[in-house]
């Protein structure tokens, strides 16, 4: 068992996605990861169960949106050594259009023998269909 910490975690695991390595995000999940996405739009997945499908859903994600900078990041480590509350923001830039991209997230992440077990996303989904659909 590893001794990593969920903020050491997530750190590398969004590093990896700023920098469009989603297979280095995946690194860090357990075969059996559950991504939850309580505001998720209508249309789009609340949950996703296991890596293979984790990937197909973050595969879209540096297509769609340059990340320029994580800003803002608070790791609230809980009681739980394997459970922590994170904070962040990411800018950037909509591929497709251009628009700025700027969203805050608050994310509650569950390790399991130092991988990541859940991960609870809570972002602002129009936030999204604004900058993805702005001309």
């Amino acid at each position: 068992m590893t001794t990593s910490l969920p903020g050491d975690v997530f750190a590398e695991a969004t590093e990896a996605i700023r920098a469009g390595d989603v297979d280095g995000w995946l690194a860090r999940c357990r075969d059996d990861v559950v991504l939850e996405f309580p505001y998720a739009p209508e249309g789009r997945p609340r949950r996703i169960e296991g890596r293979d499908a984790a990937g197909d859903y973050l595969r879209a994600i540096p297509s769609q949106i340059d990340f320029e900078r994580v800003t803002n990041l608070e790791v609230h480590q809980t009681v739980d050594p394997n459970r922590a509350i994170i904070e962040w923001s990411a800018s950037g830039r909509v591929k497709a259009t251009g628009a700025p991209y700027e969203m805050a997230y608050v994310v509650v992440l569950v390790l399991v023998d130092g991988k990541i077990a859940v991960y609870r996303d809570y972002w602002n989904p129009l936030t999204v269909l604004d900058a993805t659909t702005a001309s």
